[in-house]
């Protein structure tokens, strides 16, 4: 929990600058809600699928530690920012033409159109922060979560307020609007990754690692390293966060209420999520210098019990979503507002059937990255086809459009989808990482 803690404290800041963000903007009306939500969260997920990437860089730079091989750290860290600036700028074009997708998918054409400004000025966001995330899995994987906490807790305040100023304008700057918000967005984005360097910078021990030295030069072996091990990594949270992904697009195509319902929910559900990330992210730390140091008892021990804590805590935060439903949804939405008895009443339905599920999408996040310290990252990514595709979006496509359950279909199909891969990938760690015990046994002295 010294890790877990820091990290769950650092996610869930995160993760409330996000929904901050959502509530500024819900204020104006479920329109503007449902263009942030969707456009915001192709973004996002996109960011999601390259950090999964860059999450070999923590796994490589813990073992590194456990292995005793210090000075191989920095050298890691160095070609994750190569990789990551390889790839952020891609991704920072596709960011900036998004609103294509959404004219691709048939979404509302006032939620398109909102959603433009909005995008072109959130595509600064990406590359600040992939290269957060290099020193996040740096600093993690040296025990140093808590200076991650520290930029996130204060970047939640300062991007309030700054989209609050933005979006409405004051002080001499004009009202931006959605615009504003994107700006935001991207502007504290970059203040996270500078004072996160500027923390590392500042400690002594972490500077002995070289990230500040000359030497900066791209090392295919390392960067290859990183790619062959993190691809597959990337396309399992593609899968994973391609479900809500998709589940967004089809609840656009049923309807804008049933989008800006779908984006109120998924702001609740995000924050158990982001609880047991951080609980997984240690946890991946703690399996991989066990894996690092050929202590695989305790790699096991460390796994379970993430997975054991994980449950515990999210069984709890049920009563929350079932209930207290009108008070999540009065955050991002105004009683007085167009189509609020329709939003709320479609939101406090889908948070039912979201309470089932928290659980397993919970758990599948603390074992898929378990699994990821003993590089096992193939068979995770079939249980995730399985779990989140065919179970998840084909289910719940059949509910919502063919038995015309609507948005309440697409959220059996993730109830499904999520439980399936949780328990398959739990599972999954519990074979292997018992396979990996057996296996280096030592036998009992005679």
């Amino acid at each position: 929990m010294h890790i877990a803690l820091p990290l769950i404290a650092a996610y869930s800041s995160e993760f409330a600058m996000f929904v901050t963000t959502k509530m500024v903007v819900g204020k104006l009306g479920y329109l503007e809600l449902a263009a942030t939500g969707i456009s915001g969260g192709l973004s996002f997920e996109l960011n999601v699928i390259l950090m999964g990437l860059l999450s070999i860089v923590g796994v490589l730079c813990a073992q590194s530690v456990g292995a005793g091989d210090n000075q191989q750290v920095g050298i890691i860290v160095k070609q994750g920012f190569i990789v990551s600036l390889l790839v952020g700028v891609p991704a920072t074009v596709v960011v900036w033409n998004l609103d294509l997708v959404l004219i691709w998918t048939g979404q509302d054409p006032q939620v398109t159109a909102l959603s433009i400004p909005y995008l072109k000025h959130l595509s600064g966001f990406m590359l600040p922060l992939l290269f957060f995330a290099v020193l996040r899995n740096f600093v993690s994987a040296l025990s140093r979560p808590h200076m991650v906490m520290i930029i996130s807790v204060i970047a939640v305040g300062v991007n309030y307020v700054l989209t609050i100023w933005l979006v409405h304008g004051g002080l001499g700057v004009p009202s931006m609007g959605l615009a504003g918000a994107g700006l935001a967005t991207s502007i504290v984005s970059w203040l996270m990754f500078f004072g996160l360097l500027f923390l590392v910078y500042r400690t002594e021990d972490l500077r002995g690692y070289g990230l500040f030295q000359k030497g900066w030069k791209l090392d295919f072996s390392y960067c290859s390293e990183i790619m062959r091990l993190g691809v597959p990594v990337a396309a399992l949270v593609f899968l994973e966060a391609g479900l809500f992904t998709a589940s967004s697009v089809l609840s656009g195509i049923i309807g804008a209420e049933t989008l800006a319902a779908y984006e109120i929910v998924l702001a609740w559900f995000g924050l158990p999520f982001v609880i047991a990330l951080g609980l997984a992210e240690a946890t991946m730390i703690r399996v991989a210098h066990g894996v690092g140091s050929r202590q695989f008892v305790n790699a096991r021990k460390s796994g379970m019990l993430g997975m054991g804590i994980g449950i515990g805590i999210l069984t709890v935060l049920i009563v929350i979503p079932i209930g207290l439903p009108e008070y999540i949804i009065g955050f991002f939405i105004s009683q007085g507002s167009p189509g609020f008895s329709i939003v709320s009443q479609l939101a406090t339905h889908f948070l039912w059937i979201g309470a089932i599920f928290q659980v397993f999408d919970g758990l599948q996040a603390v074992a898929a990255r378990a699994l990821r310290s003993y590089k096992d990252n193939i068979v995770p990514l079939w249980i995730a086809t399985f779990g989140y595709w065919v179970l998840g979006i084909g289910g719940g496509s059949v509910m919502a459009f063919w038995l015309n359950m609507g948005g309440a279909g697409l959220w059996w199909g993730l109830a499904m989808g999520l439980t399936a891969a949780g328990s398959l990938l739990a599972w999954r760690f519990h074979r292997l990482s018992l396979r990996y015990m057996m296996a280096n046994a030592q036998p009992e002295a005679v």
